[in-house]
């Protein structure tokens, strides 16, 4: 393939014995090879093994253009930019085309003229995969000259006639012949769009305009929807629905396990936040269960869904809090605290759609998936009557105030002789001797799920909350 790469003119690449693979038949090849060598098809796509990657790859081993039904933030642009990695690393165009013109037989006017012209001396470059995708936001407002083309006046002014094939500026369709076009959030295309797009996939041409021209165009077609979008009839011409060959839904993480990686492989990074906090991993969860609560929430939008951006923007914040309150106090080490958790109202509101827009009532629903979270979490690690004697405590007076601006010393000075949560400290490996930042978050952790569990009461006293017996 080395030395195939090595033709610079139509006559070399054909005395290589090179031979023009329709692009369903390139990305199948790459495919069968991938799959037999065992390779990761989709590195990065997490929790889809069992489910959509297996129909992706029926899909494309039986040729068929794609719609992918999901909600947002399920990574469906993510899969759809990977399945560029089945095309070849190059393939070979006519030196100049616009429509990546197959070197022995072109479809545009330009290169049947110079190959006409030059014959097998014409001269043909290598373009890279990545020339070969291209993406389109569907918007009310996209019109035909953006994906297939229209008459460009300048090349008119220029002294062609109208009825000059040259005079066409290509749209984003016909420039990724021999490869990927993706069609993002179909159902919002105007429907004229939409038969523009439903003659591509019937007869795999097109028209611009009244030109008497026919392009065999080459393209893979695959568009991303909300489900609620396109089950809904007017959103969407029903002929074009029936010309994908493949319709596979995308999900959420299953789990909290799955939504966590994301998490890690996602999250913005930044060497001194990496070397100073710490998140324990039952704060972790709170953000993931906070997430998997809003999915199932009757207050909140399920048909638009809960993006796993509002985990990841989640963790984000709490990480930032827990640095914010280090820097603050000259800590050495930091963690999240419970104490943080008001701070996600920032990072989650906007990416919530309630049902209702009561005055108030997002802040509410909010507060209680936090509670609901921490709760759940809580009983995953513990139990009320592990803590007897620490209630006990508290019914004969011990009182402790804590707030994110309380810093995590003054928890180790109050709490580290409490023989009631030594035991704490060593389930949730948070040593006060040793890490203070981390005690502090487990002590909070205790005594919100002790809380919510009714076994103490909370008073909020001038912006810390103070438990008691």
């Amino acid at each position: 393939m080395v030395q195939v790469r090595e033709a610079r003119t139509v006559g070399e690449l054909r005395a290589k014995g090179y031979k023009v693979l329709p692009v369903r038949e390139e990305m199948r090849k790459n495919l069968i090879a991938k799959m037999s060598k065992g390779e990761q098809l989709f590195p990065g796509i997490v929790g889809y093994e069992e489910t959509v990657i297996p129909q992706l790859e029926n899909a494309l081993l039986a040729g068929q253009d794609i719609i992918l039904l999901g909600e947002r933030g399920q990574a469906k642009s993510r899969v759809i930019r990977l399945l560029t990695n089945l095309l070849d690393e190059e393939i070979p165009v006519i030196l100049g085309s616009e429509v990546n013109d197959n070197p022995f037989a072109p479809i545009s006017a330009y290169a049947r003229e110079k190959l006409a012209q030059t014959g097998d001396d014409t001269e043909i470059e290598w373009i890279p995969r990545e020339r070969r995708y291209a993406e389109k936001l569907a918007t009310p407002d996209v019109s035909m000259a953006d994906i297939i083309g229209e008459v460009d006046p300048i090349k008119v002014a220029e002294g062609r006639y109208l009825a000059d094939e040259l005079t066409i500026h290509y749209g984003l369709i016909p420039r990724v012949n021999r490869g990927i076009f993706c069609i993002n959030e179909l159902p919002d295309l105007a429907e004229r769009i939409q038969v523009g797009l439903f003659n591509l996939l019937e007869e795999r041409d097109i028209q611009i305009r009244g030109y008497l021209i026919r392009m065999p165009l080459d393209v893979f077609v695959v568009a991303t929807a909300n489900p609620e979008d396109y089950t809904n009839r007017g959103r969407i011409i029903t002929p074009l629905k029936d010309r994908y060959g493949a319709q596979i839904r995308t999900h959420y993480p299953k789990d909290i396990d799955q939504e966590l990686q994301v998490v890690d492989q996602e999250r913005s990074r930044f060497d001194d936040a990496e070397k100073l906090v710490a998140v324990p991993q039952y704060m972790r969860e709170i953000v993931a269960e906070f997430t998997s609560l809003a999915r199932h929430s009757a207050d909140i939008n399920q048909r638009s869904g809960v993006s796993l951006r509002v985990t990841i923007a989640n963790y984000e914040t709490l990480v930032a809090a827990a640095m914010r309150r280090a820097i603050r106090y000259r800590e050495k080490s930091a963690a999240p605290r419970v104490s943080d958790l008001p701070f996600l109202h920032a990072s989650a509101a906007g990416k919530l759609e309630m049902e209702t827009v009561e005055e108030g009532r997002e802040t509410r629903i909010i507060d209680e998936l936090l509670k609901k979270a921490v709760l759940n979490v809580f009983g995953r690690y513990f139990t009320v009557r592990d803590f007897d004697a620490l209630i006990q405590r508290f019914d004969e007076g011990l009182t402790v105030e804590i707030g994110t601006d309380v810093p995590s010393f003054v928890y180790v000075e109050k709490l580290a002789g409490e023989g009631a949560f030594s035991a704490v400290a060593q389930k949730l490996k948070a040593a006060p001797a040793k890490q203070e930042a981390l005690f502090a978050a487990a002590v909070e952790f205790v005594l919100e799920g002790l809380h919510l569990s009714r076994r103490l009461n909370r008073d909020k006293v001038e912006g810390k909350f103070r438990y008691r017996g």
